[in-house]
């Protein structure tokens, strides 16, 4: 792996507009996931929810790929929740971090997963599949969240149980933080499921959406748009699918210029 030391030279590695960040943390879930924590430029502002470019000087060129970030606003440093691509550009490189290790970073937010975009109500969903929680990781430890809302649901759906570890411990953890953790406790819930693994719940979650299972489990009468509102971060097909359904719904898309009941993050796959 032909990766540039940015210990060394940064005028050199280090593109305009970008910062290089050292790594604090590193955690591993499965041979798909992992999860790191870098430090934050202190003049760095972004909206819970955001996502930024961050990569990796591999050989003489950057690469850099879009991250949704999974910390909210208020941290003192950066939280990204990633897959681990075997060949990927910039993933096949990425996973093997360690702490110390330098990433790049452009110094540049944006996104419709904010909290801006949608026009206040009673209940927020947060559909995600995969390493698309992670924007969700950011905006339910956010004090925000809770002052637009009075229930949360984030939902999670992979393929294997173990692939739910991050959306657990993250929930877990807010719940029991000192900031967010009193409205985070009555008002946050969790539904996971899977699709390749016995657990719980199995099923797509558009699956469970349509044959009425996500509502029965927990309690809520099905999307109404006088009081839900929504986002949806993950793959291409389930983006497309639960946008429908909430359409069905009643629920209209909206964005950051034109605020409404339910959001994509259209700028990549989860």
């Amino acid at each position: 792996m032909n990766v540039v030391n940015l210990a060394g030279d940064l005028a050199d590695a280090v593109p305009a507009g970008a910062t290089a960040e050292t790594v604090t943390e590193v955690q591993h879930y499965t041979d798909d996931l992992f999860r790191f924590r870098m430090t934050r430029p202190a003049s760095f502002r972004f909206r819970s929810g955001e996502f930024v470019m961050i990569g990796l000087a591999i050989g003489e060129k950057p690469v850099f790929r879009a991250y949704s970030i999974a910390s909210p606003s208020w941290d003192e440093e950066l939280e990204f929740f990633s897959i681990k691509v075997p060949d990927g550009p910039l993933t096949q490189h990425l996973q093997k971090i360690k702490v110390g290790d330098k990433v790049l970073m452009k110094k540049k937010p944006t996104g419709t997963l904010v909290n801006d975009a949608l026009i206040t109500g009673k209940r927020l969903y947060m559909f995600s599949t995969g390493t698309g929680f992670a924007p969700f990781a950011s905006l339910i430890r956010d004090p925000e969240t809770y002052e637009k809302f009075d229930e949360v649901i984030v939902t999670h759906s992979c393929r294997f149980v173990a692939e739910l570890a991050y959306s657990k411990e993250t929930v877990a953890a807010a719940k029991e933080d000192p900031l967010i953790g009193e409205y985070a406790a009555d008002r946050l819930r969790l539904f996971t499921s899977t699709t390749r693994e016995p657990y719980e719940t199995t099923g797509r979650i558009t699956t469970l959406i349509e044959n009425g299972e996500l509502f029965r489990k927990l309690g809520v009468l099905p999307l109404d748009p006088a009081v839900d509102r929504a986002m949806i971060c993950g793959s291409m097909a389930m983006l497309k699918d639960t946008k429908a359904l909430l359409e069905a719904a009643g629920l209209t898309e909206g964005a950051n210029n034109r605020p409404a009941e339910f959001v994509i993050e259209r700028a990549f796959v989860g």
